[in-house]
């Protein structure tokens, strides 16, 4: 396992594939590859599976890496997932990276034991299929330093999702200097403080009521106070970049500083019936070949 390459420091991440046609997803991703973005990211979420969607992903475009961000272990056994992973990586090769996260959370189950004997079961299979000229190359979602640490030694390195820039520090610290390390950040823009913080509440909502992040927050040195009612202005401001175009740039260059080898950037408050793609292309023509 080792560093990954080709995805640049800055890549797009998006639910928003998720409510369009094939051709719409297929004309969206072909346009953020003129563009210049080289990495692509998305979740496996609200029903489109993580490996088919990766395949007509790869398949629309020409030199664009498909990150699955993340597909859940919990849908996939672990035999499918290998030979699909396999399969892409053959296809397409340097292409594809093969995203792994527990997923939702089930009663009784630990997420890092359920994850070490879904790598355990991985590494044990053998296939009758041609194996990759180019390896598949397996990240982690991770959120605390054990899973961390199961990333660094059982994988090319860690996705961080919703985190603030000392986590991203934290991460660079548990891994090491090899280990891959993308953290995803969102960004809205709107300048006045009280429509953003309204809009970043909105979205935070899930993921400061849910218990798995809120002991992600509260390892971050987060109150509970801070974490409750919808969240302070700290933390807010902390877990989504806003204001204008060089005040947004300008704080997603803090991953980096912190130890990130490239920043998943999700732009969020898009009004139904509109496009990010205006802010992709003035993100772009900030941050790439940067």
């Amino acid at each position: 396992m080792g560093a990954i390459e080709g995805l640049g420091k800055f890549g797009v991440y998006t639910f928003d594939f998720e409510d369009v046609s094939a051709a719409r997803m297929r004309e969206s991703i072909q346009e953020l590859e003129a563009q210049g973005w080289r990495a692509f990211w998305f979740p496996e979420l609200l029903g489109r599976e993580a490996f088919t969607h990766a395949g007509y992903l790869l398949a629309s475009t020409e030199r664009m890496v498909i990150v699955n961000g993340i597909a859940q272990i919990s849908a996939h056994p672990a035999p499918w997932a290998y030979a699909a992973s396999l399969l892409l990586a053959d296809a397409y090769p340097g292409r594809h990276v093969f995203g792994l996260g527990y997923g939702a959370p089930k009663p009784g189950v630990k997420p890092l034991a359920a994850m070490t004997e879904y790598l355990d079961e991985l590494d044990s299979l053998e296939t009758p299929n041609p194996l990759p000229e180019v390896p598949v190359r397996r990240i982690l979602a991770a959120y605390g330093p054990k899973m961390m640490r199961l990333a660094r030694d059982r994988a090319d390195g860690v996705q961080i999702y919703h985190g603030n820039v000392a986590l991203t520090g934290q991460a660079r610290e548990i891994l090491g200097a090899d280990a891959f390390l993308a953290a995803e950040h969102a960004v809205l823009f709107e300048p006045d403080p009280g429509k953003a913080r309204a809009i970043a509440r909105e979205h935070l909502h899930t993921y400061l009521t849910t218990p798995y992040n809120i002991a992600k927050f509260k390892r971050l040195g987060y109150t509970d106070e801070e974490i409750a009612n919808g969240g302070s202005d700290r933390l807010v401001d902390d877990l989504v970049f806003w204001g204008d175009l060089d005040t947004i740039i300008k704080k997603l260059h803090g991953h980096l500083e912190a130890g990130a080898d490239h920043v998943a950037v999700q732009v969020i408050g898009i009004e139904p019936g509109q496009s990010a793609m205006p802010h992709w292309r003035s993100l772009g023509e900030a941050l790439l070949d940067t």
